[in-house]
């Protein structure tokens, strides 16, 4: 028994009936009824193929034991609509001595002529299902190039009366895709507007397909892969298609096929109509969206805006070897460094590394002074974008409160006309009324979350006056890394760090979108870049004066470091370490004193420790002439440092006799 469809078996009922029937035709022949066997497997399976199909292969395995007398069906082509299969089965009942039996006879596959018979009908059969499917699929791709053959709509969309594609009449529904593709453009990701939803707690809407709940609609919670299903659906611009998909099949290593649907590209869509019905957002709106979640797929090496303070993050490349330029943080002292990202066998004697500040400050400096007065209208409508997503964010938790209190007024109406001596009904409605009232308390409580997640907008005047000055609109604190990013990249296409003749200067390319290119020339700061007649005066009196003297020295001749800052003690001592300049040789610690180390070991602990607590000026120590810590061992001191042992939990002390001799 075969049925080509899921739909076929439940609304072709007397096809089936007719192939369960069979039973009685096998019992007329003379079969016992425990020798009849019936195969419905297949029941809503296509019988292109018939490895695909597991009473197919039921019977082939048992024909193959010689269990099998004879095969009972409407016609030949319920057995497959694959010639190659019927050609299989008939070739086994051969072998076997099977007898194959329809509508139109008993055929013993022994005799040729029957053999004869069978494989034409086989070939017709085959033949039939292409001109079938022929005529199906002109007939639609007509009705499809006219805009008129239905399909499922997404959900904000319905049919009229007249089969017109129009937008849902409820306005909760249209609020909620509205608000959808608004904060994407305000976020520019998926999951953007999955994290905007949740912050104010909107719902959005999904409309069932089968079942009991095949038609209506129901809330949920969005989520990113909803998200992307309704910005990659062309049928919220307004336009209809058809053809978007298309079957693949691939035969596996064991001979059976899968097919598979594969997307096609929007070149290659059959049909396109282009303001077929109102949409949500115009084509190019479309193409924009399109282009946006194209720039955020990683996975095809884009470089979309990330949560740094790193302003040319993707779009920053390497002039010398050509590759990418990845950002690095440092956590311990919080600095920020371009470096090539390409690998050790490509990577060239020339690339180097960046302070992303030195870089980000010389672009966003060039860019400001880019800015043309006749771009500040944009920033006044990215003002009034602002006004309208605020007083937006919250309209969909308007129109949920006027529905519930819509339902609840209906439920009391309801409640009020029931006669009070029907206690059965009246008890239910009572409940039904009282379960409306608790839905309208939820969407109050929404709304009033929905209005206090939104702080209050500024007065219009104040935003006006503020777009007019955009470096200082740059600058607020209120701006994130994020926005910079996509207000650079709005106009700068990319950034080039080219090879540079002199390593003290960053040489700097910005191309823009419009294809014009500038140059900068920025001198890279330190540290580790002390000017040379600084150095001199360290490697001159470094062998007999201290780090605090030559710090005032160099202060008082004028000099300063690498950052234009006056020199320290520790500035000075950094330097002599970088460039090995050793001080003068003194005795630091005196009697009655004892070194790190030394203390370090008479507490059984490492001595990384106890420069931890002097560099956090923690426990009493001093400093030496030549910068040694010297540490004043008196019982006093000694009850601080063991006490601060035994408060930390990560230090546990050697015992007294591994400990070093001090």
């Amino acid at each position: 028994m075969r049925q080509s469809t899921v739909a076929q078996v439940r609304f072709n009922t007397e096809s089936t009936q007719r192939q369960y029937g069979l039973v009685g035709t096998a019992a007329e022949f003379g079969w016992l009824a425990e020798q009849i066997v019936v195969v419905d497997a297949d029941l809503g399976v296509s019988g292109r193929f018939g490895a695909e199909r597991d009473g197919y292969r039921q019977i082939v395995a048992r024909m193959c034991m010689g269990e099998v007398g004879a095969v009972f069906g409407l016609e030949v082509s319920r057995f497959g609509r694959s010639n190659a299969d019927l050609t299989w089965l008939m070739e086994l009942a051969r072998l076997t001595d099977t007898l194959l039996i329809d509508t139109d006879g008993v055929y013993d596959l022994a005799n040729v002529n029957d053999r004869i018979l069978l494989g034409l009908k086989g070939q017709m059969s085959e033949i039939e299902l292409h001109f079938l499917l022929g005529r199906l699929h002109g007939a639609k791709l007509a009705a499809a190039q006219r805009g008129e053959l239905r399909h499922p709509l997404p959900v904000g969309f319905v049919y009229d009366y007249d089969h017109t594609v129009v937008k849902d009449p409820d306005e909760q529904v249209q609020r909620a895709v509205t608000d959808l593709f608004a904060e994407f453009e305000r976020t520019g990701s998926a999951l953007g507007v999955v994290r905007a939803f949740a912050e104010t707690g909107r719902l959005f809407p999904q409309r069932a397909w089968g079942g009991a709940w095949a038609g209506q609609l129901k809330w949920g919670k969005l989520t990113h892969a909803r998200v992307l299903q309704a910005l990659k659906n062309p049928t919220y611009a307004g336009a209809y298609t058809f053809g978007k998909t298309r079957d693949v099949r691939r035969v596996q290593p064991d001979g059976s096929v899968r097919s598979a649907r594969r997307k096609r590209a929007r070149e290659e869509w059959t049909v396109v109509i282009e303001d077929h019905h109102e949409g949500y957002l115009t084509w190019s709106d479309y193409l924009s969206v399109e282009a946006k979640l194209a720039a955020n797929n990683t996975q095809k090496n884009a470089r979309p805006v990330r949560e740094g303070t790193a302003l040319c993050q993707g779009i920053i490349f390497c002039g010398v070897c050509g590759g990418r330029v990845g950002t690095r943080y440092d956590r311990r002292d919080r600095k920020v460094t371009y470096s090539c990202q390409v690998k050790d066998s490509a990577r060239t004697p020339a690339c180097r590394n960046f302070s992303a500040t030195a870089v980000d400050d010389a672009v966003a400096a060039l860019f400001l002074d880019t800015i043309t007065p006749e771009q500040i209208a944009v920033a006044v409508a990215a003002a009034e974008e602002v006004a309208e997503r605020h007083t937006r964010s919250h309209r969909a938790a308007e129109l949920a409160v006027q529905q519930a209190r819509y339902e609840a007024d209906r439920a009391e109406r309801a409640f009020s006309n029931v006669e009070p001596e029907n206690r059965l009904v009246a008890r239910t409605l009572e409940s039904r009324w009282e379960a409306r009232l608790a839905a309208l308390t939820e969407a109050e409580a929404a709304l009033a979350t929905a209005k206090a997640a939104k702080p209050p907008l500024p007065a219009t005047d104040s935003l006006q006056a503020l777009a007019h000055d955009l470096p200082r609109l740059w600058h607020a604190e209120t701006t994130s890394p994020r926005d910079r990013k996509r207000l650079l990249r709005s106009l700068v296409a990319d950034v080039t760090l080219l090879p540079e003749p002199d390593a003290q200067t960053m040489r700097i390319g910005v191309r823009w979108h419009t294809g014009a290119t500038d140059e900068l020339a920025v001198a890279r700061p330190g540290p580790g870049r002390t000017p040379e007649a600084a150095l001199e005066v360290i490697r001159r009196h470094g062998a007999t004066h201290t780090s605090a003297e030559i710090a005032d020295m160099l202060n008082a001749d004028g000099l300063t470091t690498g950052k234009g800052k006056p020199f320290t003690a520790g500035g000075v001592a950094r330097v002599r370490d970088a460039y090995k300049i050793f001080g003068p040789r003194t005795v630091a610690v005196q009697d009655g004193e004892v070194s790190v180390k030394q203390a370090a070991a008479e507490l059984g602990i490492p001595a990384d420790a106890v420069y931890n607590w002097l560099r956090l000026d923690q426990v009493p120590a001093r400093r030496g002439p030549s910068g040694r810590w010297c540490i004043p061992w008196d019982p006093a001191t000694q009850e601080i440092y063991q006490q601060k042992v035994a408060g930390s939990f990560r230090l546990t002390p050697l015992p007294p006799a591994q400990r070093s001799p001090s």
